[in-house]
């Protein structure tokens, strides 16, 4: 297996291969990045003579070279891309030599840190995995996509370059660039209204701190899908203007589409999207206490389906949030309380 490209996403690639025994080997513009790969096992160095699959992760807008590139280099292997605009690489690829052997490809992964250091073997775990075939793309070269999307433990799914773009707009693209003015309102607000957020402010502007210069190229790549996107929230903005100037309960219209949006978001596992009942328990920062409440919760015989940590402010504690079945947050909370933290729903 070849990567081309030892960043963030090149080199999650390469470790959760290598951890599966499969040999690779890695390639990038920037020697630190090869260096700091190869230090962590993601593979060796260099160029392989004859690999099955070409992987190219290098920056979006210098994909649809690299990739031609791969193609003659490698006339026997199959390639494929990472890029998380696809429509500027199947165009550029189509009908050119090799194109059979092309089946672009996104794996709906990633982190605010970029580069080989915040790179995970888990990364793509449990996430899906987009292939984009071109029209001409063999089965084979296919298969060989679907084949390392699901050793990685990711979960494949076909769509066209077009269906791709639009989609990736919508859950991806518009997202960040809606968190990063968010985020942007912060930097001159006076300190101790900052000093007042709390979670949901974290929630919002969390991805505002990926790369910048990544997220330029991506949004140039998809720029009139992600500009569609944002049009749409521009008119929903006004329409809540609007209602905070006339008749502020009226803007309950736009906080009711808001919650029902967020009840067709797949929950895990890909699963149909359920309401889950959130337990807050009240955890000292102390050294294995989440440890010791976690035990005790499991002791309950409830599944936690997800977990997450705000601390509380001034207090040398936290309270952590479960989520858990509607009908075993009762049971959860009581078992709790019995073995003295400190939980209510």
């Amino acid at each position: 297996m070849q990567v081309i490209g030892a960043g963030l996403i090149g080199t999650s690639i390469a470790l959760g291969l290598r951890e599966r025994g499969i040999s690779v080997h890695l390639d990038d513009a920037d020697d630190e990045h090869v260096r700091v790969a190869v230090d962590r096992g993601a593979g060796v160095a260099g160029r392989a003579e004859a690999p099955d699959l070409v992987v190219v992760a290098v920056p979006p807008a210098a994909v649809p070279a690299a990739v031609t590139s791969a193609l003659a280099a490698w006339p026997h292997a199959f390639v494929t891309d990472v890029a998380s605009v696809k429509g500027p690489v199947a165009a550029a690829v189509a009908g050119q030599p090799g194109s059979e052997r092309y089946v672009g490809s996104h794996p709906m992964a990633g982190r605010e840190r970029s580069g080989p250091v915040a790179a995970s073997a888990r990364l793509c775990e449990g996430n899906p995995w987009i292939v984009v075939p071109l029209t001409e793309s063999t089965a084979e070269a296919i298969a060989a996509v679907e084949f390392v999307a699901t050793v990685l433990g990711a979960v494949p799914r076909t769509m066209d370059a077009e269906t791709h773009d639009l989609a990736a707009a919508l859950v991806s693209h518009a997202p960040q660039v809606l968190s990063a003015l968010m985020a942007s309102r912060l930097a001159e607000a006076p300190p101790e209204h900052v000093q007042l957020a709390g979670p949901g402010l974290r929630d919002v502007t969390r991805i505002a701190a990926s790369d910048g210069a990544m997220w330029l190229d991506i949004l140039s790549g998809n720029a009139a899908k992600v500009r569609a996107v944002l049009e749409s929230i521009r008119i929903d903005l006004d329409t809540a203007i609007a209602a905070l100037d006339a008749d502020p309960r009226s803007i309950a219209g736009v906080l009711d589409a808001g919650r029902a949006g967020t009840r067709v978001i797949p929950s895990k596992h890909g699963d149909q999207a359920v309401a889950w009942t959130a337990v807050y328990v009240v955890v000292p920062d102390q050294p294995r206490a989440l440890e010791q409440m976690v035990v005790d919760a499991g002791q309950s015989g409830v599944n936690i389906e997800d977990l997450r940590i705000q601390h509380e402010l001034g207090r040398p504690a936290g309270v952590v949030e479960i989520h858990v079945l509607p009908e075993s947050a009762d049971t959860l909370v009581t078992a709790l309380v019995d073995r003295g933290w400190p939980a209510y729903l």
